[in-house]
């Protein structure tokens, strides 16, 4: 996945089709005397709706897109035909996708699954023909509805990875190691906090050639809950993760401690969060002899744990073994 590619947040501006007029149209033939009305309705304007599209991982087809508009509808004609209806606008997006009205903030939908719709924004309806208007006392109406305007609004699009395993930790925490080393993602690896600044997903397979997807989230920094570091931005893909994987190096003064910090940040950003299920890695094992191990163990907190290193690829086996017994607990 490479980073310059990945767009999980978009504004566009979405115009719903206007509706067909009815028609006013009144029976005129040669050996029909004093024909009625027979106008048509008026077809309805295009929808604006979204669909889910399980071969995409990004919004960014949608980056550069600011205006969808969607198609009128057609007035009404004679003999009672009604005009035809305008064509819907269809926005592709990838599952873990939220819409939500810019100016409010107010939730529209959520696609999940591949092919779901759902209208956005819907098209105005087409007016009624004067067919519609004929009474005993008003046998010959010359007048009809107009079409219903559309709607217009600012929409917000949110992406939320749907990921198995998201990778918890630090920046530095040898999250984007581990991926690159169990599937075939390539993300941007150096010494530096923040090295990945885009979220990464790669398919990790296991026995029987079964697999499972793991997400690389952006490292949180204390007070990412806040907006610090690169804060909420990220936060919300973890959202989306059946099972978080926390990433603390062997090294680290205090594991125990740097593990509450997360599980703090995790909780203040969505007390939700703390109900799915985790796992501990300590990275960077290879560092350590089985005595430093044993006493590592003493201080960790209760959490199913494995000690791991990706560079060496020890214990990573293990890992997966844990990662998919707990995923199918």
């Amino acid at each position: 996945m490479g980073n310059s590619n990945f767009v999980d947040y978009v504004k566009i501006n979405c115009r719903s089709g206007k509706g067909g007029a009815g028609s006013k149209h009144l029976r005129r033939e040669k050996y029909v005397a004093r024909g009625g009305p027979d106008g048509g309705d008026g077809g309805r304007g295009g929808h604006i709706v979204l669909q889910g599209n399980a071969q995409l991982w990004t919004l960014l087809h949608l980056k550069f897109t600011k205006h969808i508009r969607a198609e009128h509808g057609e007035s009404g004609g004679r003999q009672t035909s009604t005009g035809a209806s305008g064509k819907d606008q269809i926005i592709e997006v990838p599952l873990g996708t939220i819409a939500r009205l810019s100016e409010t903030e107010e939730y529209i939908c959520e696609i999940t699954e591949d092919g779901e719709k759902h209208v956005m924004i819907k098209g105005g309806r087409g007016g009624l023909g004067n067919d519609h208007f004929k009474s005993p006392t008003n046998q010959t109406p010359r007048y009809a509805q107009p079409g219903e305007q559309g709607e217009e609004a600012w929409i917000n699009l949110e992406l939320k990875l749907l990921a198995d395993v998201g990778l918890v930790g630090f920046p530095n925490a040898g999250k984007s190691t581990l991926l690159s080393v169990v599937s075939a993602a390539k993300p941007e690896i150096a010494d530096y906090p923040f090295t990945t600044l885009r979220p990464n997903l790669g398919i990790v397979s296991y026995r029987d050639h079964r697999s499972f997807v793991m997400a690389d989230i952006p490292g949180i920094i204390e007070g990412a809950h806040e907006g610090k570091g690169l804060g909420l931005r990220f936060l919300r893909h973890i959202e989306r993760n059946s099972l978080l994987l926390f990433m603390v190096p062997c090294d680290t003064n205090d594991i125990a401690d740097e593990y509450g910090i997360l599980l703090r940040e995790l909780q203040q950003y969505n007390p939700e969060l703390l109900d799915k299920q985790r796992i501990l890695a300590v990275t960077k094992s290879d560092m350590i002899d089985d005595e430093l191990k044993a006493e590592i163990e003493k201080e960790l907190p209760d959490v199913p744990y494995v000690f791991i290193s990706s560079i060496a690829q020890q214990g990573l086996a293990e890992l997966k073994d844990l990662i998919w017994d707990k995923l199918n607990e």
